[in-house]
């Protein structure tokens, strides 16, 4: 009998198990395909930039028509992970896996600044947990600052003219320390994040000379829409 009641049991666990991770793999899969539409938009921006660079007219043009495409694709990613987020919480790697947590992020990331506000303890809780990379929560933590008035933590958040193709470093709280704060949540330096993603070098120097012009172009960007 107890032989009987213990296969019983077992049998109902693996069924358990088998539904949840049925669960996982699905919500997987969906963000997989929200992904898609989060970065489809944004991969077409240097292909855009290089194809229409001699004609400063058109290029708007294209770019006025990518921007519409990703606003809307932003709309409906965010519905859809809004419903994942308020179901089950913010998923961590051994659920969705890195892949599908990457979307979480990115999602909220290019979501409106209520919304960033309401998710952000959601996502900081969830590093606490183990379930984010405080290296993306960064991001996210720079972002908010910004579109709150405050100067950006990390120093993750550039601003690019597509048509001069100047950058620059928005706002940044305390320059001298921004590479230990970096390390802290797992980023590589200012030094290496500059020359490996933008080909621009990193100088302090530098940045507080072009810091009225980062500013105004931070005042009138869509960071603080």
């Amino acid at each position: 009998m107890k032989k009987t009641i213990s296969i019983l049991a077992l049998i109902v666990v693996c069924n358990m198990s088998f539904g949840q991770n049925k669960i996982y793999d699905s919500l997987r899969y969906q963000l997989l395909l929200i992904e898609q539409d989060d970065q489809g938009p944004r991969m077409q921006l240097d292909s855009i930039s290089g194809q229409y660079a001699g004609d400063s007219s058109l290029l708007m043009k294209q770019l006025s028509f990518n921007s519409k495409i990703m606003k809307y694709n932003d709309s409906i990613d965010l519905l859809k992970v809004r419903s994942i987020l308020d179901k089950y919480g913010w998923l961590g790697p051994d659920e969705i896996g890195d892949d599908g947590c990457s979307t979480l992020f990115l999602v909220i990331q290019h979501a409106d600044l209520k919304t960033q506000e309401n998710y952000l303890p959601t996502m900081r809780a969830a590093v606490n947990a183990g379930k984010a990379k405080a290296s993306r929560l960064a991001l996210l933590e720079d972002r908010v600052a910004l579109r709150q008035g405050r100067k950006q933590i990390y120093g993750s958040q550039i601003y690019l003219n597509v048509i001069t193709k100047e950058m620059y470093v928005l706002p940044l709280l305390d320059p001298n320390n921004v590479n230990l704060r970096r390390s802290k949540v797992g980023l590589q330096s200012m030094e290496e994040y500059m020359q490996g993603n933008f080909n621009m070098k990193w100088d302090i120097s530098q940045y507080y000379k072009d810091l009225p012009t980062a500013d105004s172009l931070l005042k009138a960007s869509h960071f603080l829409n």
